[in-house]
């Protein structure tokens, strides 16, 4: 080993020389990483972002595939729609949304339990973590026109359903609107909901039998805020401005 001391310097600096090679002052060099390590660091990240989009999916959106042709023409069928879960649970069910709710019991018919196998298995776990939309076939998809203490009858002579004394002019709907006749008050902590295709939707007019057609707003899933796909379908869905009237927000009529 040399030993050497610079000139003004309190104590001499070590300088080693091993087989003729210098040692590079600062300490050891790091090591490349290796293959394990950049496949541990992928799977890290990989289990993270699942995990992710698994929270995402079960608190703020959902994707889903609508089912059937009751919302032509703002929704058609095999449509992929994005319904955002946190609004609902923070402000509830508002009039004019396009609401997504599960089966409050008697809607749709019971379905055939899924083969068991591999595919169903990655199906559902694809589901669950938000990978591929939902189609349980046990989820549906209506315009909640009503909510609970709202008065909701069918029709006025031009028919228009009336809300709480309010016709509604509803220029997205399809067919006409008074297949069933009623007056109803939507029940506590329920809603009212119809498809825009009312030629073609059995909703609450379908099921007055009980709670006044109401569906429990607990089965509310979230509101429908986007079309994804197809591409030349990519849309927003806001409230249409005829739920706008201050009117309607005072409640049913004394």
């Amino acid at each position: 080993m040399a030993v050497s001391a610079r000139e003004g310097d309190d104590k001499p600096e070590l300088v080693e020389s091993v087989a003729g090679g210098r040692h590079r002052k600062g300490g050891p060099q790091k090591k490349k990483s290796g293959p394990l390590h950049v496949l541990r660091e992928t799977a890290i990240i990989v289990v993270s972002a699942l995990v992710l989009s698994a929270l995402v999916r079960a608190f703020l959106i959902q994707a889903f595939y609508v089912p059937s042709a009751s919302m032509e023409e703002t929704l058609i069928p095999n449509d992929r729609i994005i319904a955002a879960k946190i609004t609902t649970r923070i402000s509830g069910v508002e009039r004019g949304e396009i609401m997504v709710f599960r089966d409050p019991g008697g809607w749709l018919p019971t379905p055939e339990p899924a083969a068991p196998g591999a595919r169903s298995y990655l199906r559902s776990a694809l589901t669950f973590i938000g990978l591929i939309p939902s189609d349980s076939g046990q989820d549906l998809v209506k315009r909640a026109i009503a909510i609970s203490g709202d008065r909701i009858a069918c029709c006025d002579e031009q028919g228009h359903i009336v809300l709480n004394g309010v016709p509604l002019v509803e220029s997205y709907v399809n067919g006409p609107t008074d297949q069933v006749r009623f007056d109803v008050v939507v029940p506590a902590d329920s809603m009212f909901v119809l498809g825009d295709n009312r030629g073609n939707s059995r909703d609450s007019r379908y099921h007055l039998d009980v709670n006044n057609g109401g569906v429990p707003q607990a089965d509310a899933v979230g509101r429908t805020v986007l079309t994804v796909w197809p591409f030349n379908r990519i849309s927003t869905h806001g409230i249409p401005e005829t739920f706008s009237n201050p009117a309607i927000a005072q409640g049913a009529p004394n």
